[in-house]
């Protein structure tokens, strides 16, 4: 009898998960220091509005354009490899199973059946197998550019949204405590969510986030009650 035991793991994961967490992270705490470091200066509302306004949309550019950039060079550095590692299995196909013989054989296993996983594995998908086990490379875990810059722009708005909606509806006297509290909030919650779907702590997630975001904020706060600009 055959037992089906299906694992859920979280690594197929990665890929988004750390560029919507980024983007709405940096959302948040990015919009919301401009907004209260405006604020702080003493700038009419009208003022705080643009700045946010101007931080959300340069912000999730910049976000979408880093991400496919830097994901890209990782794409491209990938396609290389494989490239390389194709011409020599065609090249040099008797010395690339050698080698894969000996990546089995220091992960423990012997000799003998380290070669027959290598024949076995080299005759069922040979590039597929040097780029999972000699290059570290595989279908979860492949740089995708496309998606990293969407999810990341995207979060951004997402976590940028609510410092901003907040700076319009708080009364002008507590722009700056109404918009920190509820971004820490929101930055509370990211963490927490995002150490739930990569099945970390939750709790130590929410904090560390959280403390940076604070950090942030109070030293924006600092800078901007240093230009006194009230009318």
């Amino acid at each position: 009898m055959t037992l089906h035991h299906p694992e859920r793991h979280r690594t197929d994961r990665v890929g988004w998960l750390r560029a919507a967490v980024l983007g709405a992270n940096d959302g948040a705490v990015s919009v919301a220091s401009v907004v209260v470091g405006v604020a702080a200066s003493g700038s009419p509302p009208s003022a705080v509005l643009v700045a946010g306004t101007a931080a959300l949309v340069a912000g999730a550019v910049s976000m979408a354009a880093g991400e496919y950039v830097s994901v890209q060079s990782q794409a491209d550095t990938e396609a290389a490899d494989l490239a390389r590692e194709r011409q020599e299995l065609a090249s040099d196909p008797e010395g690339e199973l050698a080698e894969l013989t000996g990546i089995y054989e220091a992960r423990g296993v012997p000799p003998a059946l380290a070669r027959k996983v290598a024949v076995a594995l080299t005759a069922h998908d040979a590039l597929g197998t040097h780029a999972r086990d000699e290059l570290g490379i595989s279908e979860t875990l492949a740089a995708r550019p496309v998606q990293a810059a969407v999810s990341s722009a995207a979060s951004f708005v997402a976590g940028a949204v609510l410092p901003l909606l907040a700076a319009v509806l708080a009364p002008q006297a507590t722009v700056e405590w109404v918009v920190s509290a509820a971004t820490l909030v929101a930055l509370a919650l990211f963490g927490g969510l995002a150490g739930y779907a990569g099945g970390a702590s939750v709790l130590r997630g929410a904090v560390r986030v959280t403390l940076w975001g604070a950090a942030a904020m109070a030293l924006t706060a600092f800078v901007g009650s240093l230009f006194d600009v009230s009318v």
